[in-house]
């Protein structure tokens, strides 16, 4: 019999039932050969048989997870559990493997038999002494504000459910159950539908906090797992409804594809795989453009915009092979929650090799891409409401929506030297004019900068410092009862000009919030 480690070396991970079969029939002509009781020999053929795949594929899963990290040790895992024979297999495999998990099951409000269903899930889970979660959702209602698809507001549905659960718990991922049968349909899916080669490379083992253990398995591995345990599960008549793209797939197209090839799912699963390794490593050749193109936008307070915009050299990204190029582009734009097609990606291509000025809005509408001679910009559009917050002396006032913070102080003014344009400066408290306050700007905001006798509009002063929009109206302007007396990285008022004969002074500091384990982060501002 074959061994594990055998098994393991296989081009997938456990034999299939054809496999199996063809085993039995093999053992079976040698017991009538040998001239054994035939009923007895096959008893104990079969049980072996069962015994070696259950094995087999616990091992397999056992080798996958210690192979690819997907789950590093001591993660608490949110497993979503339909109740399916596939996700009762992870269920269960998790289980045996000892590992930290919960159960998620969202009731979806859609058929009379998912209350039925949620119970067994829940008693399935109850014997075996598994943790549960249980959610509902009401996803035709979901589908029609949405204007989407039952399918796609299931899923949206599911993740909401699974990232609530999950933060709820503590946990650290979120374990689906797709097979590499899901894997293959929806390869099928995307090349029906038009896609390129991140299309093709299929659905990832993992990504961001989410993933897949079972990808290596096929569906009728992880149904001959549960039958051979015992293990109940139901299935969902979605799966039968040829109204679904999927199901179109897996009862028609499929089986006329394995009428060519029997090994078909194995085939289309390995294109994905090598479609998946050379998208990655593109990938990494794009985002090492990108880093070596970028422009300092914003100087010394680039912090104020990382997360929502940023800017290219235009004529390096240009001189770019086509195909770098237009991954790069949608690398940018991705990197904001955001989508190119590729009639918007090709325009773009266009426009920077004929140095035109031009732009245009990603797709869902929030994110723009602006190019001229000389850089590339993506950013989002995102609003930014005005703000006006009291500033905490001394201590720490802390944005974590936009990532600043101040850090105010008494001090010494002795020896100091005042600077313009600093993030950091000496106030003589003389001089402050009731509380100190911080705020957004506002139109027709003036200053008097120090060292000069007239006023400026603060918006020269922004222009003047090449400060982009994004980082103008994320900008916190600190003033007193008379008005703006400093604006961090810009300008510092004539009024707070030390004279050296200060009794007290006040020092600010602006920066970028420091991550410390101990912060609560939460949007807003904290004192």
């Amino acid at each position: 019999m074959v061994g594990v480690k055998e098994c393991q070396q296989r081009s997938f991970f456990v034999p299939n039932l054809i496999q199996l079969r063809e085993n039995l029939a093999r053992i079976e002509r040698f017991s009538e050969r040998i001239r054994i009781n035939r009923r007895f020999s096959l008893k104990i053929v079969r049980y072996l048989v069962q015994r070696y795949h259950q094995q087999c594929m616990y091992e397999a899963f056992v080798d996958h997870l210690n192979q690819s990290q997907l789950i590093p040790t001591g993660a608490r895992v949110l497993v979503g559990y339909s109740g399916g024979a596939d996700s009762t297999c992870l269920v269960h495999l998790m289980h045996r493997a000892g590992l930290d998990f919960v159960a998620g099951h969202l009731h979806h409000g859609q058929r009379e038999e998912a209350d039925k269903e949620l119970a067994l899930c829940e008693a399935f889970c109850r014997d075996i002494d598994v943790p549960f979660a249980s959610g509902r959702a009401d996803v035709p209602r979901i589908a029609a504000d949405l204007k989407i698809g039952l399918e796609e507001a299931g899923r949206h549905a599911r993740y909401s459910f699974f990232n609530q659960v999950s933060f709820g718990l503590h946990c650290n991922l979120i374990a689906t159950a797709h097979t590499r049968t899901d894997n293959v349909e929806t390869t099928i899916l995307h090349l029906a539908r038009g896609t390129g080669m991140s299309g093709l490379a299929g659905i990832s083992s993992k990504r961001d906090n989410i993933v897949r253990p079972i990808l290596p398995f096929s569906r009728e591995e992880t149904r001959a797992y549960c039958d051979e345990h015992g293990l109940w599960y139901h299935d969902d008549p979605a799966n039968e409804d040829f109204a679904f793209s999927r199901a179109r797939v897996r009862h028609r197209i499929l089986p006329e594809l394995r009428s060519i090839n029997p090994g078909v799912e194995q085939a289309i699963a390995r294109l994905s795989e090598i479609i998946d390794e050379e998208d990655r490593f593109l990938n990494g050749m794009a985002a090492a453009a990108l880093e070596q193109s970028e422009l300092d936008t914003n100087g010394a307070l680039s912090f104020l915009t990382e997360d929502c915009e940023a800017s290219f050299d235009r004529s390096r990204l240009a001189s770019l092979p086509p195909v770098l190029f237009r991954r790069a582009v949608r690398l940018a734009v991705q990197a904001l929650g955001a989508g190119l097609s590729r009639e918007q990606t090709l325009l773009v291509e266009s426009g920077v090799i004929s140095t035109e000025k031009g732009s245009l809005t990603a797709e869902g509408g929030e994110v723009v891409v602006e190019w001229n001679p000389q850089s590339i910009t993506v950013r989002q559009l995102q609003p930014t409401e005005p703000f006006r917050y009291s500033l905490t002396l001394p201590g720490e006032t802390i944005s974590e929506e936009f990532g600043w913070q101040f850090t105010a102080f008494d001090g010494s003014a002795e020896g100091t030297i005042q600077r313009r344009n600093s993030l950091e400066v000496c106030l003589p408290a003389a001089a402050v004019k009731g509380s100190l306050y911080f705020r957004s700007a506002v139109q027709g905001d003036t200053m008097r900068p120090l060292g000069f006798d007239g006023s400026r509009k603060l918006s020269d002063l922004f222009g003047e410092a090449k400060l982009s929009a994004a980082a103008r109206v994320r900008l916190p302007i600190v003033c007193d009862m008379i008005g703006p007396i400093w604006a961090p990285g810009i300008c510092l008022d004539q009024r707070m000009k030390l004279t050296g004969l200060e009794e007290r002074a006040i020092i600010l500091r602006f920066g970028q919030v420091r991550q410390d384990p101990s912060h609560n982060m939460e949007t807003g501002v904290r004192a």
